[in-house]
């Protein structure tokens, strides 16, 4: 039986994406290269794996079957290319990641680990906003992202890996700072600094909000979260931010973080990937990573 590697990753492309063109665009080949290949393999197999149409294209029943084979057949086949290339410590290349920058507090431990072991690969951080971030893996400008916007996208994956809260954020000598907890509407009374109509947090928040009455109106507003906690540390306010984006050293020295309630709110960050896409090892190995680390969100401050 004459298979090739090449063969399954086209099969693979065509069943994840529905489609020859996105799938020839995927691979790098040319829809009839990629129908070569698809043919070849089911006349290796004896049996159709694709019910193609005008219309769209679905698996049959022996493609349906063959499809988690021929995954499992991919991924072992990478993963022991990754392994020799470990073993002589040749591993190179370049990896991009795109990620909101509330996150970036909780990279360098993972980047300075992946480092270690892959001396040899570049990795480019793009840190931008949520949309811009989306952007950038949708035009394959970058290899994976983590982002809290996607989980709703049909030609994206997005792989849940930390639940983020809003908290308070506040200096140690603020009248909330002792909270155990702080309601949304106490934060009327007090000068509050936002992030402005621009931000995917601020998007978030609004939405979540859109019912209660008496919400703080914001007398100051910044594009970038970690500004907003500047001004809070300079004494201008007080703000609701990510917990994942305060700083461990801004708690330490002149911050403290409540727990926000009534309601609570929480965003869903993620590794966000297109839809039938082939990840290189090194990005393989790099997500990896970070699903093992995972992401920590720094301590609250308590009363």
């Amino acid at each position: 039986m004459n298979v090739e590697i090449g063969d399954l990753r086209a099969f693979v492309a065509v069943a994840d994406l529905g489609s020859f063109a996105a799938a020839a665009r995927e691979l790098y080949l040319s829809q009839p290269a990629l129908s070569r290949r698809i043919l070849k393999l089911e006349n290796s197999l004896g049996v159709r794996l694709l019910n193609r149409t005008t219309r769209r294209i679905e698996l049959s029943a022996p493609g349906r079957a063959f499809l988690g084979r021929a995954r499992q057949v991919l991924n072992d086949f990478d993963e022991s290319l990754l392994d020799v290339t470990d073993a002589a410590n040749r591993l190179t290349g370049e990896v991009t990641l795109a990620c909101v920058p509330t996150v970036i507090n909780q990279l360098p431990e993972v980047l300075k680990q992946y480092q270690r072991q892959y001396p040899g690969i570049l990795v480019r951080v793009m840190d931008e906003g949520a949309s811009d971030v989306l952007t950038r893996v949708t035009r394959g400008e970058a290899d994976f992202e983590i982002n809290y916007l996607g989980a709703q996208e049909g030609n994206l994956v997005f792989e849940p890996l930390h639940e983020d809260d809003f908290v308070l954020v506040c200096p140690k000598s603020h009248p909330l700072a002792t909270r155990a907890s702080v309601r949304w509407a106490e934060l009327a009374s007090y000068s509050y600094i936002a992030v402005n109509k621009a931000s995917g947090n601020r998007m978030l928040l609004d939405l979540a909000l859109a019912r209660i009455p008496d919400l703080p109106k914001p007398a100051l507003e910044a594009r970038h979260v970690r500004t907003v906690i500047d001004l809070v540390a300079a004494g201008l306010g007080v703000a609701a931010v990510p917990r994942l984006a305060i700083p461990a050293s801004a708690l330490d020295s002149c911050l403290v973080a409540v727990p926000l309630s009534e309601p609570a709110i929480t965003r869903s960050l993620g590794l966000i990937t297109r839809h039938g896409q082939l990840l290189s090892p090194a990005a393989q190995r790099l997500c990896d990573l970070l699903r093992q680390r995972g992401l920590t969100a720094g301590r609250l401050s308590t009363p």
